[in-house]
């Protein structure tokens, strides 16, 4: 069995914020990278909590982002929003820009942000329950790096390209999903090299194009999309709509620009957002107990909502006052502190 730390929850931030700083990263974008990991690690999802942390040192020591550049803000049309993030991180780019959004949202109904020339690592879902938390719905999608071959492919071309959605429910947690069209996120199969543990069948291939079980294997060859044809067709379209649609790169181009060095993918980010109000009709109340009678069907059934499980890790970590990383990735991060 895996030997785990527990750290307070008050010490998850500051480790996170005093292990970026002393890396190089200005305090604003120490500030909304340590909030970020915060609130992933809350929810036990380990891929993408302090883990993170190694990923955002190799980007910096690698010397290719400003960890001090501060995001431009500017719209263009409307109901659309530029966030320059200018080489930095995509998160304080995505901070600064989501109260205009919002504002934006509820003038015209819908409403988009377009982050732009940015280094990204992060989940998605908590930026779309930002939004949900505001009574609106979201979605919310990037590309990455060519890791992931297209159905019946061979090698790399498509990005992990994640997706996210949250709609709000009053009262409730809110309905959420967040998900890699690869079938695997690359964080996991990082996560199955350092435990030293096999991946599941259907995930990824060799560099000569054959199934494989092996991690290193794996990330010498290509991840494979969920669901076949139909994976790699969602994938396809990600690319397109966080790539060509806001002037930014696809995977295949953000590996390019990496030229072999490690670290965060560089790319775009788009996120939509929707006011239930204005698409009702007026019907708020109707159309939010339509949702709810769809939400009660599937739970009726014995199946679950997406996300039941990282709220339910959120309260019991919550009231327990300590979240759990491997003993091997907390000496890690202890050797990257000052």
């Amino acid at each position: 069995m895996q030997k785990t730390v527990e750290i307070a929850l008050d010490d998850v931030s500051k480790l996170a914020f005093n292990i970026l700083t002393h890396a190089g990263y200005g305090s604003a974008h120490a500030q909304s990278i340590a909030q970020m990991l915060y609130t992933c690690q809350l929810d036990d999802c380990q891929s993408h909590g302090l883990f993170r942390l190694l990923m955002c040192i190799e980007t910096i020591r690698a010397g290719k982002i400003d960890g001090h550049i501060a995001p431009s803000i500017s719209q263009a049309g409307k109901a659309i929003i530029k966030a320059d993030a200018r080489g930095g991180m995509s998160l304080l780019a995505m901070e600064q820009a989501v109260p205009l959004l919002v504002e934006k949202t509820r003038e015209f109904g819908i409403a988009a942000v377009a982050v732009n020339h940015c280094f990204h690592f992060s989940a998605l879902w908590p930026e779309v329950e930002r939004l949900s938390a505001e009574g609106l719905a979201a979605m919310t999608m990037v590309p990455s790096h060519s890791w992931v071959a297209p159905a019946g492919g061979t090698r790399g071309t498509l990005g992990t390209n994640p997706m996210a959605f949250s709609w709000p429910r009053q009262g409730r947690d809110p309905f959420t999903f967040d998900f890699a069209t690869s079938a695997f996120a690359r964080g996991e199969i990082e996560l199955y090299k350092r435990a030293g543990k096999p991946l599941p069948d259907g995930v990824a291939i060799d560099k000569d194009g054959n199934p494989t079980n092996d991690p290193d294997a794996a990330l010498a060859g290509a991840m494979l999309t969920f669901g076949g044809y139909k994976g790699s067709a969602l994938s396809v379209m990600i690319e397109l709509l966080a790539g060509p649609l806001i002037d930014d790169m696809t995977s295949l181009e953000s590996m390019e620009f990496a030229q072999g060095k490690s670290g965060a993918p560089y790319h775009g980010q788009i996120l939509l957002a929707f006011d239930l109000e204005q698409f009702s009709g007026g019907q708020l109340a109707r159309n939010e107990a339509r949702a709810e009678r769809l939400f009660a069907d599937i739970i009726d059934q014995g199946a679950r909502l997406p996300s039941q499980r990282r709220f339910a890790a959120r309260a019991r970590n919550l009231k327990r006052g300590f979240v759990e990383i491997s003993s091997g990735l907390y000496d890690d991060l202890c050797a990257l502190l000052p």
